[in-house]
């Protein structure tokens, strides 16, 4: 298999380089936090990092944006909000993303950031997603991310400082026709400077002794991630224990490190907090009962109509699949292997293999507004086949999954100029919609086919699609002509076919985190075994 290159040894001339980006960044970074007249501090700090990508190292500069409270109690939680990562990757990385026919870009960053009281520390990770940016003929790329970040919680008062350490950049990359490039994800690496200012200092905070009594009661669980063995913030100790607010015991000695350490509390991911109210049921009943590999999850997206020169949207529908098992076959030389995997779904509705109705409203011939209720309709098994190498030394993996699945698609309802026309209840293409099959004669007969890739290099997140964890799906599809549309003696046929029918109508669908219904996962399944995490389509 093909992994990642070593980096060619380039230190000495890259850390030339960035104590230069450091004597740009170093007025900046000098004063990390401005005080605004509210209690609250803007920190605004720019920073030099390197970067690892697949020619080598090169620099990078990150600002770091984020309002934090100039002050907090002991024992409360406070949050940093209005928190932006921008990354500028010099020319020479962009060049180097270009290389696989990659025009587009989109980006999700982990910075981890150190909390510190005295010889007290915790870790928390701020992520934070990017939107898609076109790759920049010359130059270098600047990707700005924003999102809600962990809440803090500091056990003592003295001062909470916080710092910016390593940084991860999940990148999707993209042709111009909208197909993954070559790779289609990758991580980049990036640590900080040895000449960052201050080490990184983002801001520091001033915690406070709490006037207020600690509570006598059950302390309440809370998703936190502390320090192992760490105390509760909060818990009132007896006369013997060591003070919370001195930082030592009655014979002077300082506290145990664990009973100081802050805590951090992460949140949920994004779109994972509740279900949408409108989403359909997604859930296994007698009718199609579970098994120990069942999975559900939701689908959505866009699908391009060429002739209509418009967009419709792939309603919020559910997918029941049957994961198969994961099977590898060893490199001669035991260095990795093949990796496989086959599984089967089905699109539910109602009880039916299909969507929920949607509309959709286009000018057809250019200029007569036409507003259509639709739905697809799965008329064989749909199957997952995933395929992918990976390696025992670097443990870099990378997968590609084509989603299969044959789909007819009705019109139950058209409206012309204002106008309702009868369709019949028997409106739908003459044949399920038809991809190019890249394996024929093992996968016959019109189906739509969709492609999703994913790479995966330890200690970092997978990037792009999984089956198990979702993400996009791409792919090109032919209409097929239209029949028994119409109803009341008209002929609505030659009309659809007309205006709707063709090649070319490019696809994306967003599948979002499975719910494994038999291995209950709060951050992935609601109480009822329904898939918590609602995917939002993208153009």
């Amino acid at each position: 298999m093909r992994g990642h290159r070593a980096a060619a040894p380039r230190l000495p001339r890259v850390r030339a380089r960035t104590t230069a980006i450091g004597a740009f960044v170093v007025l900046a970074a000098m004063v990390p936090a401005a005080v605004s007249a509210s209690g609250t501090q803007e920190a605004d700090v720019t920073l030099p990092y390197v970067c690892r990508l697949p020619s080598g190292e090169l620099p990078a500069t990150v600002r770091v944006t984020a309002d934090f409270p100039t002050a907090a109690k002991a024992g409360k939680a406070f949050t940093p909000t209005d928190v932006t990562t921008a990354v500028e990757l010099p020319a020479e990385a962009v060049a180097d993303l270009s290389r696989g026919r990659a025009a587009g870009v989109r980006a999700v960053t982990r910075l981890g950031v150190g909390i510190a009281q005295g010889e007290s520390a915790a870790e928390a990770t701020w992520r934070g997603t990017a939107r898609p940016a076109v790759l920049p003929a010359s130059g270098p790329l600047t990707l700005t991310a924003t999102g809600e970040v962990a809440s803090v919680t500091a056990r003592v008062d003295g001062t909470l400082a916080f710092s910016a350490r390593a940084l991860d950049i999940d990148l999707a990359l993209d042709t111009p026709d909208g197909t993954a490039a070559d790779p289609a994800a990758l991580t980049i690496g990036c640590t900080l400077a040895e000449d960052a200012p201050k080490r990184g200092l983002l801001a520091t905070v001033l915690i406070e002794p709490d006037p207020e009594p600690p509570s006598t009661g059950p302390a309440s669980p809370t998703p936190s991630v502390p320090a192992p063995d760490a105390g509760t913030p909060g818990t009132p100790r007896s006369p013997g224990d060591k003070d919370d607010q001195g930082g030592r015991d009655e014979q002077g000695g300082r506290d145990d490190q664990e009973d100081r350490t802050p805590t951090v509390t992460e949140r949920a991911p994004r779109g994972a907090a509740t279900r949408r109210p409108d989403a359909p049921p997604c859930r296994y009943d007698e009718r199609h009962p579970s098994t120990s590999a069942s999975l559900n999850a939701y689908v959505t997206g866009y699908t391009n109509v060429r002739k209509l020169a418009g967009a419709s949207l792939i309603p919020l529908s559910c997918a029941l699949i049957e994961q198969g098992p994961t099977d590898i076959e060893l490199f001669p030389d035991y260095t990795g292997g093949y990796l496989t995997q086959h599984s089967q779904g089905t699109l539910w509705y109602r009880g039916e293999p299909r969507t929920p109705p949607f509309q959709a409203t286009f000018l057809t011939f250019g200029f007569v507004p036409t507003k259509a209720t639709m739905v697809l309709e799965q008329t064989g098994p749909m199957t997952m086949d995933g395929k992918g190498e990976t390696s025992f030394v670097t443990l870099f993996t990378k997968m590609e999954t084509r989603v299969r699945v044959p789909l007819v698609l009705r019109v139950t309802a058209l409206e012309v100029n204002g106008t309702p026309l009868d369709v019949g209840t028997g409106c739908r293409t003459r044949s399920p919609l038809r991809s190019e099959e890249p394996e024929p004669a093992k996968f016959p007969g019109d189906h739509l086919v969709l492609t999703g890739r994913s790479s995966h290099q330890p200690p970092a997140l997978p990037v792009g699609y999984l089956l198990s964890s979702g993400g996009p799906l791409t792919g090109e599809v032919t209409i097929p002509a239209f029949t028994h549309c119409g109803g009341k003696g008209e002929n609505l046929d030659r009309l659809l076919t007309a205006s709707v029918s063709g090649h070319g109508n490019y696809v994306k669908q967003m599948q979002g985190q499975t719910c494994a219904v038999q291995v209950f996962n709060p951050d992935q399944c609601t109480k009822d075994l329904q898939p918590l995490v609602i995917p939002v389509p993208e153009r």
